[in-house]
C-alpha cells in the first residue's frame, strides 16, 4: 500500500494489527514540482505601488528603529531591543482596544464579554512575551558584561 503525499512523511501511524509499511517520498508527475528555475516566467506576476502617504509611513516604519541599528550594541540586544518596542506596541494597542471596549458599558452582553475575555488573554500574553524578553535582554547583557555606556544606552533606548 502507498499514500501518495507531497513530500516526506516525518511520522507515521500504523494501526493496531497492521504490518509497518515505509514511507518514502513519492514523485508527482507534476511538470512544475520539478521543472528547474531557468523555464519559468521572466514576466513580473504583482507589481505594487504606494502612494505618498504609504511611502511616508514605509519610511517613518524604516526609521522607527533606526536609533537602535546605529547603536554601538552587539546585533543579539538590537533584536532584542527592536523586539522590546514591538511588543510594547501591541500591548499598548490592545490595552486601547480593552478599555475603548469595558468603556461602552453594555458588559450585559455575552458576545461583549466573550471579546472583553479574548483581549485580557490578548494582554496577558503579549505581557508574558515582553516579561521575557526582558529577562533574555538581561541575561545577554550579563554575558556579554557591556559597560556602564553601554548599559547606558540600552537603558535609554528601552526608555523611547
Amino acid at each position: 500500500m502507498q499514500v501518495a503525499t507531497s513530500g516526506a512523511i516525518e511520522r507515521g501511524y500504523v494501526a493496531p494489527g497492521m504490518a509497518q509499511v515505509a514511507a518514502a517520498p513519492v514523485e508527482t508527475a507534476e511538470p512544475s514540482a520539478t521543472a528547474p528555475a531557468e523555464e519559468k516566467s521572466t514576466e513580473p506576476g504583482v507589481k505594487v505601488s504606494l502612494s505618498a502617504v504609504g511611502l511616508a509611513r514605509s519610511k517613518e516604519a524604516e526609521n522607527k528603529n533606526a536609533d537602535i541599528d546605529e547603536s554601538s550594541l552587539s546585533d543579539e540586544i538590537k533584536q532584542l531591543l527592536k523586539m522590546i518596542r514591538e511588543l510594547k506596541a501591541q500591548l499598548a494597542e490592545k490595552m486601547a482596544e480593552l478599555q475603548a471596549l469595558m468603556a461602552q458599558g453594555d458588559m450585559e452582553d455575552d458576545a461583549q464579554q466573550a471579546k472583553v475575555r479574548a483581549l485580557q488573554t490578548e494582554v496577558g500574553s503579549i505581557g508574558s512575551a515582553l516579561s521575557s524578553a526582558n529577562a533574555q535582554l538581561v541575561k545577554v547583557m550579563r554575558d556579554q558584561k557591556l559597560t556602564s555606556e553601554e548599559s547606558a544606552t540600552v537603558a535609554a533606548l528601552m526608555a523611547k
